[in-house]
């Protein structure tokens, strides 16, 4: 028998991204938020909340880019660093040893060390209630090439991306291969 939870910010899994931005004086600022995802596929969008509190809330709103980046689990420690502490009064690329590249496409900076990093140009806002959603229009995706299949495609087993778990407010480690999607489920057919 299932039990009732009651209205909460479960959902399984929740990935990790770092977001970045420049202020407005220019200086790159990152972020980590877990509540974000791909949202369209024609224009192919991703989409983050924030809380107009951070400060990666209001470069959003004056610069209108940013990338999302995806940290691999060996930075777990800077990832979660990123996600607690605030670009208003520290600088977390010297805090962290992790180097800013400005994007060729969009206003924003990236993680060098990071191998997936997706430039996206801000096409949307939506006030939810205490977050605010942004809906970014993917301009380009980087992808480090030793992190990439024989076919050119992101190899999940290389980039390592890790999980966050809100309710144990945990993180977690990718799991293993299960089947083939859209392939799978054809067993089904009658």
């Amino acid at each position: 028998m299932k039990k009732s939870l009651g209205a909460k910010t479960i959902l399984y899994p929740m990935p990790v991204l770092v977001v970045g931005t420049y202020d407005q004086a220019g200086r790159p600022n990152i972020m980590t938020a877990a509540w974000g995802g791909i949202c369209c596929s024609q224009p192919p969008c991703v989409a983050i909340s924030l809380r107009a509190a951070t400060y990666t809330y209001e470069n959003l709103m004056s610069q209108r880019a940013f990338t999302v980046n995806i940290p691999p689990e060996g930075y777990v420690k800077e990832a979660d660093y990123v996600g607690i502490a605030s670009g208003r009064t520290v600088d977390k690329f010297a805090d962290t040893g992790l180097t800013p590249v400005p994007s060729q496409v969009v206003h924003a900076p990236y993680v060098q060390e990071f191998p997936v990093v997706l430039e996206c140009q801000v096409l949307h806002t939506l006030e939810i209630g205490l977050h605010t959603q942004f809906v970014g229009e993917i301009k380009d995706i980087q992808v480090e090439e030793e992190f990439l299949t024989p076919a050119g495609i992101p190899d999940i087993t290389k980039i390592k991306p890790f999980l966050f778990a809100f309710d144990s407010r945990a993180y977690y480690r990718t799991g293993e291969y299960l089947a083939p999607a859209f392939a799978i489920g054809k067993e089904l057919r009658k």
